[in-house]
């Protein structure tokens, strides 16, 4: 059996993480969920550097844990490698001794490894800093030798821990764009830990979305951002979604609130809609739009070239959308917590669909 094919259960004190994850030869898995979902432990159980207490990991064919059978191979006999996400370049060594590290402690001969090495530095583009110092490259720099040390031994696994974080935002916006070049000439399975919904839509063929522990929605990234079942999800891909019931052609949602949207189906249904489709009012509007609901601001906050708007109590007590306005609109609307606004959002600006299962195409 080829890539990767693994459950994994780790115990720790109040919180289980139980989650099916696979990845086939060439595909790249993107792992995403809120701080405290299982993430990091995850991908440390792939590597060996946790044991599970039940479950199992295969690659290629080839079993590296086995909880029942008490198997667990240490992460240097797995074939993985592993992109921290500080890198943990080792500082007494040179960038082409970092990168021929993992082959000579496999036993290739030292000056067969560098060569090796010299090889990878050549594709990252990082030829000329061969004889150079951990300490003397950039965030950029740095984040590509640790991709090339994971790479030379040729693992059949490939793990990244939010590889981008580290880096400013003009060097995340290139280095993003040449990680994905080298993922998609990699063989092996990959799978890549991050909390960016940018990092995970480039970098990833299908996300696995993980929260309190469990898989709540797989999927492409296309299929996840078109119908989220969370809504964590539908933040990370910046919608906002409600959760009700499809009756007589209409949502109503769990504390009494309604939702018009078009062809609403009977039974549990979601309703998802994109904040800038919601028009912010100080004063009841004329026209009556059919989705028009009362509230109160309890956040602003930039976004791009605009501004988040928190509406609490729209369209549902206990619950809150986002609205997406510009910096005029709040300075004319006079918006601030606690400020009352009607909300409203066309009908057809609605998205309705079954809330059926957490899988995705």
């Amino acid at each position: 059996m080829s890539g990767l094919a693994a459950r994994l259960v780790v115990e720790r004190p109040g919180f289980r993480l139980d989650v099916d994850l696979a990845a086939a030869p060439g595909e790249v898995v993107a792992l995403v969920g809120p701080n405290g979902a299982g993430k990091s432990t995850a991908l440390r159980a792939l590597a060996g550097l946790l044991a599970l207490d039940e479950g199992r990991v295969e690659l290629d064919g080839r079993v590296l844990a086995d909880a029942a059978t008490r198997l667990h191979r240490p992460a240097h006999e797995r074939g993985v490698g592993v992109v921290f996400q500080d890198y943990l370049l080792f500082p007494h060594l040179s960038v082409l001794d970092n990168v021929a590290f993992g082959l000579t402690a496999r036993g290739r001969p030292r000056a067969e490894a560098r060569a090796v090495a010299a090889g990878w530095l050549e594709r990252v583009g990082l030829a000329a800093l061969a004889a150079a110092r951990p300490r003397t490259l950039s965030g950029g720099q740095a984040q590509r030798v640790a991709l090339a040390r994971a790479l030379a031994p040729g693992p059949g696994l490939l793990l990244l821990d939010e590889p981008l974080a580290a880096l400013d935002v003009r060097t995340r916006l290139l280095v993003r764009g040449e990680l994905r070049r080298h993922l998609q000439a990699f063989g092996g399975a990959a799978v890549v830990v991050t909390h960016d919904p940018v990092d995970a839509a480039v970098l990833a063929d299908r996300l696995v979305v993980v929260e309190d522990g469990r898989v709540v929605q797989t999927g492409t990234p296309a299929a996840v951002a078109a119908r989220p079942r969370t809504d964590y999800v539908a933040r990370l891909v910046g919608l906002n979604l409600l959760g009700g019931d499809g009756v007589d052609g209409v949502v109503r949602l769990p504390g009494g609130g309604r939702v018009h949207g078009p062809d609403v189906v009977g039974g549990p249904v979601r309703a998802a809609f994109r904040p800038a489709a919601v028009a912010l009012f100080t004063a009841r509007p004329e026209g009556s739009p059919r989705n028009l609901w009362a509230g109160r601001v309890t956040g602003l906050e930039p976004h791009g070239a605009g501004v988040r708007v928190e509406v609490a109590g729209a369209p549902d007590a206990g619950s809150s959308i986002l609205a997406e306005v510009t910096p005029a609109a709040v300075a004319e609307l006079d918006l601030r917590p606690g400020s009352p606004v009607w909300a409203a959002v066309k009908a057809s600006d609605v998205t309705v669909y079954p809330d059926g299962p957490a899988a995705g195409p």
